[in-house]
């Protein structure tokens, strides 16, 4: 399958400090064999938590990376709006998870998309 990454400016400059390269490219392989692996989070309207493996810091999916996506199938995007070690943060605040939601309803009514469905 084919499609598009999109990064925020968050994910960007935070990506590097736990993947190199090589290991991005092979979590992109991954989510496109999967774009729904990660599990939905609840109040987010329909984010997803992915849970990765820290090879830099020895983890495994468990206690590795935790990486927040949204994935937009009716246009083949994924749009990755953060990366981070579980041992930063366990889980988002309730205040995280609204502002996702009200960010994707923002972007999917600006695409003409109700309800996550076009």
């Amino acid at each position: 399958m084919k499609a598009i990454f999109f990064e925020t400016s968050v994910f960007t400059k935070t990506v590097s400090h736990y993947l190199n390269d090589e290991q991005y490219k092979e979590l992109q392989q991954f989510m496109l064999s999967n774009p729904e692996c990660g599990d939905v989070m609840p109040r987010t309207g329909g984010f997803r938590k992915l849970r990765w493996t820290d090879e830099g810091r020895g983890k495994g999916k468990r206690g590795g990376l935790r990486v927040i996506y949204y994935w937009l199938s009716r246009d083949k995007q994924f749009w990755l709006f953060a990366i981070y070690d579980k041992d930063e943060m366990e889980n988002l605040t309730s205040a995280q998870e609204k502002q996702l939601k009200q960010a994707i309803e923002v972007e999917l009514k600006a695409r003409g998309i109700q309800d996550g469905k076009a």
